[in-house]
């Protein structure tokens, strides 16, 4: 990596969505008034369809290389030189960015295409595009920023962006409400990860390699391995800190809370912030700095047990939502910690692969969620749908092979990816035998409620009114081909990273220049066979008890809601209280430390200000008086006696001759006296 290869079109894949923001940003209302909503749809899906291009041109040119040299970059300038911090504004592409480039663009690019179908109604169409272009620039400059900082730049627009997309019809309370919760809660983990980047930077800066740059960080690494801060390595405070903001880009516990509310915003906005963009930022960060994570052995044991611990928790919550949208929100935040898991056991490799499987089912999902959504006049609730396969065969088709991906079932695409996580937590000397457990309960978790959801929109009597039953149809085609394509993906996308009883993954392999191949305890085929049938067990479990209840209703759901009197029932209905308790802690919190400082400002400063004013009101008051009765008085009782003084002198002179003269005897009469009576 110390010398790779220059190019000038990298940044094209950068530039192209960008311009397309700029022009639908500043001109997109007058070229919709002018020219129509199909000029929007081709300045804003062309460039993402044209830097896909450019993605596959890079990919290719990558692939034609011996794998020590796939490095491509492009230096536009130079950005800053302070000091010992010097960054360059320059892109690069290397086998991990040519994996994240091939998802943005390509996924993100059908999402663009679906939404020109989806969006057609919309009034601000133009305003939308300029936003979707925007986001995808923004998540490619954190993709392939050669540094950390740029890499942040990104990090900060895929933020902005998707709080002025969550909150898009911001006409609506809950949705301008929504992305500002988006906007604040990613705020929290953002300053963790401004710590980590300046403590990393701080720290090589004392070795005499300050950089933020990728190479130079990595090839300094082991200078930190014995530097310490506060007591404890630096490496381990800095990923830790860098791991807080992935908690909040990425949607972990204690930071997932925005994302189930950024359901809130249009469904093609849902698609492409939870398959491939914005909350794929904190796995891609973690498998980008995975030098420095793997020094900090704690630092991984930390991440595996926020991913499954968000695994579980988002999984129990999503048993009970009947929002369409909800469900898969809280399914997307359960797969995170999934990839989080596969972070924490050292298989980074792996948690990119899950990343790349995982966008093709999600993005599926949620336009065939919109899809139906779409068909349902925007009613959302599970329960006033039913029996929609009749009328919607194409969403239903791509909906259920989807649904069978990321439920793991063989040979889809999420079965290989999430069974390599598990693999990885029971035989990594970095795995936990409990962590895999706990995963395995999860993935049947994932298994019901995706089934519970197929069963209650697909399948059954529709339960919609008869005015929605009488216009139910299938999606135009510029919404169904999209799904169709994705479709496609969920199925086959798993096949580039088989088990090593199939073969190996070549996925791995093609990682290694960049990302450190995981570490495997000793285990035979037979174990892997074993723990592979385990996971398709659990998972056809969970479809059994599904089938039962809301397919065939020969078991009734109450029986499991009234358990323990209803309490893990209301629990997961809650969502575990955490909004409530964030409401009660930091919201309300804070509202009441601004109701103390506003009655501190009330009645202390105020006071003191009032007293302060009254205090001088009264010195100048005084101040008042002893400049008239003392100051003036003296001034004017000296110019009084003065000018007595002056006026009885005054009299003295009478210009005449005779009365001085007798003046001058008396005066020498008297000085003689004196001098005889006094000097003699």
């Amino acid at each position: 990596m110390d010398n790779p290869i220059q190019t000038d079109f990298i940044r094209w894949i950068v530039f192209l969505p960008l311009i397309g923001a700029m022009v639908n940003g500043l001109l997109g209302a007058k070229i919709q008034k002018s020219m129509g909503k199909g000029a929007i749809s081709m300045i804003a899906c062309a460039p993402v369809v044209i830097a896909f291009g450019l993605s596959l041109y890079a990919f290719f040119i990558l692939k034609g290389l011996e794998p020590e040299k796939r490095f491509l970059t492009d230096n536009l300038y130079r950005w800053i030189d302070l000091g010992a911090l010097k960054v360059d504004m320059a892109f690069l592409v290397d086998p991990l960015s040519a994996v994240m480039i091939l998802v943005v663009t390509g996924i993100g690019g059908l999402i663009h295409i679906y939404a020109t179908g989806y969006m057609h109604d919309d009034n601000a169409f133009w305003r939308f595009f300029a936003y979707l272009n925007l986001f995808t620039a923004a998540m490619l400059i954190l993709v392939l920023g050669d540094s950390l900082l740029l890499l942040f730049v990104g990090w900060e627009g895929v933020g902005l962006c998707s709080y002025a997309l969550i909150g898009f019809w911001y006409t609506d309370h809950n949705n301008a409400r929504a992305g500002n919760k988006a906007f604040i809660v990613n705020r929290v983990g953002d300053f963790g990860f401004v710590l980590g980047m300046f403590l990393l930077f701080w720290s090589l800066d004392a070795q005499g390699h300050g950089s933020l740059t990728f190479r130079d960080m990595i090839k300094w690494a082991p200078s930190l391995q014995s530097q310490t801060i506060w007591g404890y390595s630096v490496v381990t405070v800095a990923t830790l800190f860098l791991f807080v903001g992935a908690t909040g880009k990425s949607a972990q516990i204690p930071l997932f809370v925005w994302l189930p509310d950024a359901m809130a915003g249009p469904t093609p906005v849902s698609a492409l912030i939870h398959a491939a963009t914005m909350v794929t930022a904190g796995v891609y960060m973690t498998a980008r700095m995975n030098v420095f994570f793997s020094m900090a052995p704690f630092t991984l044991h930390v991440i595996a047990v926020v991913g499954v611990v968000t695994a579980l928790v988002a999984a129990t919550i999503a048993l009970t939502q009947y929002d369409i949208k909800k469900v898969l929100a809280y399914s997307t935040v359960s797969q995170l910690g999934y990839m989080f898991i596969g972070v924490g056991v050292g298989g980074y490799a792996a948690a990119i692969f899950h990343l790349m499987t995982h966008a093709f089912f999600k993005a599926c999902l949620f336009l065939g969620a919109g899809s139906v959504i779409h068909a349902m006049h925007h009613e959302q609730d599970m329960r006033k749908m039913g029996g929609l396969k009749i009328w919607m065969p194409i969403t239903f088709s791509t909906f259920f092979i989807s649904v069978l991906a990321i439920a793991g079932f063989p040979p889809f695409a999420g079965f290989f990816s999430k069974d390599e996580i598990l693999w990885l937590a029971f035989t990594s000397p970095h795995g936990n035998k409990l962590v895999w457990v706990l995963a395995l309960c999860g993935a049947g978790m994932t298994a019901f409620y995706m089934f519970r959801q197929l069963f209650m929109t697909f399948y059954g009597p529709c339960r919609a009114d008869h005015h929605t039953q009488e216009h139910l149809h299938e999606s135009p085609p510029v919404m169904t081909m999209p799904l169709v394509v994705l479709a496609v993906g969920a199925l086959f996308a798993g096949f580039i990273g088989l088990p090593g009883v199939l073969g190996g993954s070549q996925f791995a392999h093609w990682l290694e220049p960049v990302v450190h191949a995981h570490e495997e305890g000793h285990a035979s085929h037979a174990l892997e066979w074993g723990l592979m049938a385990i996971s398709v067990a659990v998972a056809s479990f969970g479809v059994f008890i599904t089938y039962l209840m809301y397919r065939r209703e020969s078991l009734s759901p109450e029986i499991f809601a009234n358990l323990a009197g209803g309490f893990f029932y209301r629990l997961f209905d809650r969502k575990w209280y955490f909004d409530e308790v964030y409401q009660v802690v930091f919201v309300n919190g804070t509202l009441l430390l601004a109701r103390i400082g506003a009655l501190f400002d009330q009645y202390i400063i105020d006071g003191i200000v009032d007293g302060s004013a009254s205090l001088t009101r009264f010195i100048s008051w005084l101040n008042g008086l002893f400049d008239l009765y003392i100051i003036d008085g003296i001034v004017n009782a000296i110019a009084s006696i003065t000018f007595g003084i002056g006026n009885m002198l005054r009299r003295v002179q009478t210009g005449n001759i005779n009365s001085y003269l007798y003046g001058i005897l008396i005066a020498v009469v008297v000085a003689i006296i004196v001098k005889i009576r006094y000097w003699s």
